[in-house]
């Protein structure tokens, strides 16, 4: 595309916003899609919990650490983050000279949400004695204020990484936090943050759902509330889940996680029943709402005129990069 019409196409963009941007119903997104790629050397990254069509167009699927370890080593010159805010940052951050794109600029996150920064500076500097361990699902700032992040794939190893005397804050999830001091014996100090996808599951439902189903194996996300975790018999990361229905015999399972993942563990194996647990209200399965902001037509014109993309102050981008660096280390040395 010619430089002038793009950036008169970028100001219409940044004028009107998406959402008043008619797309030709006839195009074939797919292809469409498929030829930006090739035109502006872009690579999509997009998380588990995207809707199936986004999956399918990615370039990489993944959870949050593999999302990070992609962005940490493509060499494409644009990437498009299928996923929440604080992915495309991470991306950013770990990418200050390519340019970063996410299909919807709202597209948030409730636990990045519960954790603002200036109330987390307060909270770190009532205890100067502790380190600072940060989920990834949190904003730049946070990362900032971290000594080294973590997914739910690595929490539990770069968590041990410290000597046992070494007191921990755990932010921003209180849940995972929870989990991760039962299995490693810990007494971190919690955040009191909270996903809201993963605490509204309903354990009255799953139970009634175990009932009707006895032979299904009931797997769960640790940013889930402990009596649920109690109830499971397997706890992991996305990409731990599924691996875990891959290589387990049973042929039923019931997933205590974002339904986004269901359309991989089914083509993975097409021969299983997967059942999404359900959530405490009127809906059959629990969806992410800020993922599902995120749809193919949005994933085009963000590509096409490669808007909204990521701009980060360079002071935090650096300081936020630190502990994400020391997170893909330990990964590294631990074979993850």
């Amino acid at each position: 595309m010619d430089t002038a019409v793009l950036e008169n196409a970028k100001q219409e963009v940044e004028a009107k916003g998406f959402l008043d941007i008619d797309v030709n119903p006839t195009l074939d997104l797919f292809e469409e899609i498929n030829k930006l790629k090739k035109e502006k050397n872009a690579v999509i990254l997009a998380h588990y919990y995207q809707e199936a069509d986004i999956q399918d167009i990615a370039d990489y699927i993944g959870d949050s650490l593999g999302l990070a370890q992609e962005a940490e080593k493509t060499d494409a010159d644009m990437i498009v983050f299928a996923g929440v805010h604080f992915m495309a940052e991470t991306a950013k951050i770990l990418n200050p000279t390519k340019k970063v794109v996410i299909p919807d600029f709202k597209a948030g996150c409730s636990l990045s949400d519960s954790c603002p920064p200036p109330l987390f500076q307060k909270f770190k500097e009532q205890h100067p004695d502790h380190v600072v361990v940060s989920y990834i699902n949190c904003s730049a700032g946070i990362k900032a204020l971290s000594d080294v992040i973590v997914t739910s794939s690595n929490a539990r190893i770069i968590v041990d990484s410290f000597p046992e005397d070494q007191k921990i804050i755990f932010a921003p999830d209180k849940n995972l936090g929870a989990y991760i001091n039962k299995v490693t014996g810990r007494d971190m100090l919690l955040w009191n943050g909270a996903c809201m996808v993963h605490e509204i599951f309903s354990l009255e439902k799953i139970t009634k759902l175990k009932q009707q189903n006895p032979n299904a194996k009931f797997i769960a996300h640790p940013e889930c509330e402990e009596p649920l975790l109690k109830l499971a018999d397997f706890v992991g990361s996305t990409t731990g889940l599924l691996k875990y229905t891959i290589e387990n015999e049973a042929t039923e399972f019931i997933v205590a996680t974002e339904t986004g993942i269901l359309h991989q563990m089914e083509k993975s194996s097409p021969h299983k029943k997967f059942i999404p647990a359900p959530p405490d209200n009127g809906c059959a399965c629990n969806d992410c709402p800020h993922m599902k902001r995120n749809t193919l037509e949005k994933i085009y014109l963000c590509m096409k005129y490669e808007l909204p993309d990521i701009i980060m102050d360079e002071e935090l981008r650096l300081a936020a990069k630190k502990p994400i660096d020391r997170m893909l280390e330990i990964s590294r040395q631990a074979g993850l």
